[in-house]
C-alpha cells in the first residue's frame, strides 16, 4: 500500500448550475485524495443553482458520507460560495478549485511538495484557453490590481489554490463575487504569509456557461477593490521572517553547526572550492582551471619520472658492457 499524507485537506467546490460537470468533478477529486491523504473531505457549495445540481450532490453525499453539501438558497455570489466552503473546512489543508472541470486534481501533486514550506500555493494558467476579450480583461484587471494594491501575481482569479487552515484564521473574506482571489491573497501579502505560484494545465469548458465576464460582476468587482484599499489599513502583519543565523546562542550553536559539518562528506572548507584561478593551457587560448592544470602538471610529472628511469636504465645498461 502506499504511503499516505499524514496531513488531512478539504477539498472545496463552488457550484452555480454545473448539473452536467459536478458529478464528473467529484469523482475526480475523491479518486485523487483517496489516493494521498488519510483524512480528506469535499465540500460543495450549492450557490442557488436553478438546475440540478443540488439534487446531483445530495445523492452522492448519501453515498459517500466524506462528500458534503452546502446549499443557499438564492445565488449569493462567488464569493460568498467560496466563504461558505472555507467555513465548513475542517482539515489541515483547504484546496479550491472551480467544478466546470477545467483544471485536473492530479496536478495538485506539485503543489504539495510546495505547501510545507509555503502558506499558500497558487496555480496560474500555463496557457489560458479563454476568448480574447476574457484575456484582455483579465490582464487589465492584474495590473490595477497590482497598481493599487501591490499584489504581484501573475494569475490571480486562477481557481487552482491550496492554503494551509490557520491562514483563514487571520484573514477576513469580505468580498462576494469575483473580487474574492484578490481579497484573499492581497489579506495574507500584508499578513505576512508565504506564497508560491505554480503553472498548472488550463482545459477549455465543454459544458454549462460562464459568468465571471457579466456587466455585473464586473462593476461589483470594481466596487470591492475600492472597498478593500480601504480595509488594508488596518491589517498588520502576524508573520515575520526568521532566519537563524541572527539568533545563536554562543557556544551551543557554533557546537551544533560544527557537528552539521561533521556529517558532510564533501570538504565544503577546501580553498580550491571559493575561488577559480585560470592557467594558459597548452593549446592557443585555452584556460584551465586550478584542477585541470594540477592533473596537467602531475601527467607532465611522471612523463619526466619515466624519461629520467629510462635515462638511467640506459647508462647502467651502457656501464654494465
Amino acid at each position: 500500500m502506499a504511503i499516505k499524507s499524514q496531513e488531512s485537506i478539504s477539498i472545496v467546490f463552488p457550484a452555480y448550475n454545473e448539473e452536467e460537470n459536478i458529478a464528473a468533478a467529484i469523482s475526480q477529486a475523491v479518486d485523487f485524495v483517496s489516493d494521498v491523504f488519510a483524512d480528506y473531505e469535499v465540500i460543495v457549495v450549492n450557490d442557488g443553482s436553478a438546475d440540478k445540481t443540488g439534487a446531483i450532490v445530495e445523492e452522492i453525499s448519501r453515498q459517500n458520507p466524506r462528500v458534503k453539501v452546502v446549499h443557499h438558497e438564492v445565488n449569493k455570489g462567488y464569493g460568498r460560495a467560496l466563504t461558505s466552503g472555507f467555513e465548513c473546512a475542517s482539515m489541515d489543508l483547504v484546496f479550491f478549485c472551480d467544478s466546470d472541470l477545467q483544471f485536473h486534481l492530479y496536478e495538485l501533486l506539485l503543489f504539495l511538495n510546495w505547501i510545507n514550506s509555503h502558506d499558500i500555493v497558487v496555480g496560474y494558467r500555463a496557457r489560458r484557453v479563454d476568448p480574447f476579450y476574457r484575456l484582455l480583461n483579465a490582464y487589465g484587471w492584474k495590473m490595477l490590481v497590482r497598481l493599487m494594491l501591490g499584489l504581484k501575481v501573475r494569475d490571480i482569479d486562477c481557481a487552482f489554490k491550496v492554503f494551509r487552515r490557520e491562514v483563514f484564521d487571520y484573514i477576513k473574506i469580505d468580498a462576494v463575487g469575483a473580487m474574492v482571489n484578490t481579497d484573499i491573497l492581497v489579506q495574507a501579502q500584508c499578513c505576512g504569509f508565504k506564497i508560491k505560484e505554480l503553472p498548472v494545465t488550463h482545459f477549455p469548458r465543454t459544458s454549462g456557461e460562464q459568468t465571471g465576464a457579466n456587466l455585473r460582476v464586473i462593476l461589483k468587482a470594481f466596487r470591492e477593490l475600492y472597498l478593500l484599499r480601504g480595509k488594508l489599513k488596518n491589517i498588520q502583519p502576524v508573520v515575520e521572517d526568521y532566519d537563524a543565523r541572527q539568533h545563536d546562542s554562543g557556544e551551543c550553536e557554533q557546537e551544533r553547526r560544527l557537528e552539521q559539518r561533521r556529517k558532510v562528506d564533501l570538504p565544503i572548507n577546501f580553498p580550491c572550492r571559493r575561488q577559480r584561478k585560470f592557467l594558459r593551457g597548452p593549446a592557443k587560448g585555452q584556460l584551465l582551471t586550478l584542477k585541470q592544470a594540477g592533473l596537467l602538471f602531475r601527467s607532465k610529472d611522471a612523463q619526466d619520472t619515466s624519461a629520467e628511469t629510462c635515462a638511467d636504465q640506459t647508462a647502467a645498461s651502457r656501464d654494465e658492457s
